[in-house]
């Protein structure tokens, strides 16, 4: 093996196929706030745990840490547009963005593949980001949805009807 640079890296971990979310919390003050995030992973069915990562000094920290509720949101294959809206920092993000209020408060964006309700119970340091550890508390599913890939530093589809099962 050679050594390599962090250009190197970014390149390598982009050969990594990871599905795209957004994540939704709110502030003190109520107002709702969303980021695109792609570090999303399950860790244990029972409890239902996942994790996801957030850089260490992101905005969004405070309304994250341990006790705070989040939704995470898996986005359907034409929302390349959402993901590409909420990975910059806007005012009134959700100003054209379709979107309820969920009975938990958070802010629903609509359309997506999954939702999951989530509290954190741990976070973790991890070089520059932090790891965020959340209990699943509530999920809604639709399986006959596409979810949106990011590989390779572009979006991508699945197509599931070319994909055989064993």
């Amino acid at each position: 093996m050679t050594p390599f640079n962090s250009q190197d890296l970014r390149k390598g971990f982009a050969s990594f196929a990871t599905g795209v979310t957004v994540i939704t919390c709110i502030d003190e003050g109520l107002n709702p706030h969303g980021i695109t995030i792609s570090s999303f992973n399950t860790v244990s069915l029972e409890p239902p745990l996942i994790l996801w990562s957030l850089k260490k000094h992101s905005r969004l920290m405070p309304w994250v840490e341990v006790g705070k509720k989040h939704l995470i949101h898996v986005l359907e294959r034409s929302q390349e547009d959402l993901a590409m809206h909420f990975a910059t920092v806007k005012v009134d993000q959700f100003a054209s963005i379709d979107h309820k209020l969920a009975a938990s408060g958070l802010t629903q964006i609509d359309h997506c593949v999954a939702y999951y309700e989530c509290e954190t119970v741990s976070v973790h340091l991890g070089g520059d980001h932090n790891i965020i550890v959340a209990k699943v508390i509530n999920l809604k599913n639709h399986p006959e949805k596409e979810p949106l890939i990011f590989a390779r530093s572009k979006f991508v589809g699945l197509d599931f009807s070319e994909i055989k099962f064993s």
